[in-house]
Formats: structure tokens, sequence, C-alpha cells
């Protein structure tokens, strides 16, 4: 209780003074001073994302819902807005531009995301058939599927005869990952991977990878880097049957989300090479 009337009094009241005092002292605004203390990467542009949310101007707020396009154009307007002299701070729109692509980039990628992920499977759609088949190709090279709906899905990894009803969760969000992985195991983590960026738990990762604008691929690679540690994490666990999926994936999750909250986080793919 105490700490919710301390945060209420911080942000209501005392962050403006505190923050019209380092100025005063400093001759920079607070996006300045952060951009100069703090080096690129999660940690720089996670403290102006909170500097944007937090500031009682609209121009200001309004930067965290920018589109690549508008920029550069909001850029100038927030300089203005904030009356700073660039020639005195000649790092700082360079720096701040970095941010303000890696906050937009990683909005537009979970809108991306989202969209994929809400794409139903569709039988009909000879897309989404010809992309279904290809799994059962690269899973199974040298087995030939017998018919459409077929008990084979089981082999790898399946729970029913028609894979079309294992994807309703993750949509075709699953099924391109999939691509890259495998059935069950594969749609759970693409589940898992897709929480962690509508939770925003991501985005220390992606800010500390992607020196701009987070794709899909980025995603993908995420999605790629979950599977194979999963893999290690299962193998290094011995858990005592596939029954005990849930309870392992939980715990792997909860490592993960450990990994996220370190402010230098990097989770990339390293294969062992001696293996």
């Amino acid at each position: 209780m105490l700490g919710y009337i301390w945060q209420c009094f911080y942000s209501s009241c005392l962050r403006f003074w505190l923050k019209w005092f380092l100025r005063l002292i400093t001759g920079r605004c607070e996006l300045q001073r952060i951009c100069a203390q703090c080096k690129a990467g999660a940690l720089r542009t996670s403290q102006i994302e909170y500097s944007l949310k937090s500031s009682k101007s609209k121009v200001l707020r309004a930067a965290l819902s920018l589109k690549e396009n508008d920029l550069d154009d909001h850029l100038a307007q927030i300089i203005r807005e904030k009356r700073i002299k660039e020639q005195k701070d000649p790092t700082f729109k360079v720096n701040f531009r970095q941010c303000l692509l890696q906050i937009s980039g990683y909005n537009e990628l979970f809108a991306a995301v989202e969209e994929l992920r809400k794409e139903v499977f569709d039988s009909e759609n000879k897309e989404h058939e010809k992309m279904l088949l290809k799994l059962w190709d690269l899973l199974m090279p040298s087995v030939k599927l017998e018919s459409r709906i077929t008990k084979q899905w089981g082999n790898i990894g399946f729970q029913g005869d028609d894979p079309k009803t294992d994807f309703r969760g993750m949509g075709m969000l699953g099924l391109t990952n999939l691509l890259y992985s495998y059935a069950i195991v594969g749609i759970n983590l693409t589940e898992m991977a897709y929480s962690l960026m509508k939770n925003d738990a991501l985005k220390p990762h992606f800010y500390n990878t992607v020196p701009g604008k987070p794709q899909m691929q980025h995603f993908h690679q995420f999605y790629c880097y979950l599977a194979y540690e999963f893999d290690k994490f299962w193998l290094e666990e011995e858990p005592e049957s596939i029954m005990e999926f849930n309870r392992y994936r939980e715990k792997f999750h909860d490592k993960v989300k450990g990994q996220l909250q370190m402010p230098e986080v990097t989770l990339l793919m390293t294969v062992d090479q001696e293996k």
C-alpha cells in the first residue's frame, strides 16, 4: 500500500519537479540525459519509453505509437517541443531516433504477429494446404503421406487425424513457425513466444539485438532459439514421461522469463559444434 502511494506521489508531483531541477542544473531535458548516460540497447530504449509514457506532453506520448514513415517529422517536433539545441548535443538526434525506431518497430512487429495468429487455418486455402504438406515433407522426407486426413500426422506430434484442429489457438502463426520445428511442442513454443511479446517481455532482447526496427524474421529467430533451448532443457531435466510436458514447459517458461528480466539479455541460438 505504501509503495502504491509513493508511486502515485512520485509520478504525479515529485517526478515533475525533479526533472525541472535536473534540467536547470544540467541544461538537458530527461530524454537527452538518458541518451547521454545509457549505452545503446534495452536500458536506454526502455528508459526513453518510460519517459515518453510518463510525459504530460501529448507530442511526447504520441511518439509511442508512431509509424516509421512519420518518425522523422515527429522527431523534429519533439526537438522543438523540448527546446533542444542540436549543436550543443550533436549525438542526441541519432541516438533518440534509434530508440524511437526500436519502439515503433516492436509495436509494428507485434501487430504483424497478432495478424498472423488470428489468420485461421483454412483447408480450402491452397497456400495453407501447401504449407502443411511442406511441413510433412520436411519432417518425413522418406515417408509418403497416405491421405490428407490420416493417423500418420500423429507421427510428427499432431493430436488428431486432421492437423487443422491443432492450429485453433495460434492460427497460421503456429504453422509458419512449425516449418522451423515440430508439431505440438512447436505450437506450444509459438504460444510462449507470442505471450512474451504480447506482455512486452521481449523488448529487452529485441532492443539489445536489433539496432533498428525488428522484423518478423527476428520473431522467428527467437522462436528457433526457444525450440533449440527447450530441446536441450528437456534432455537435461530427464522427465519420466511425455505426460510431464506441461510441468516442464512452465519450468522452461519461467527460466526464459527470468533471463528476459536482465537488462543486458540477448537470447540468440548458439549451436554446439561438437555435438
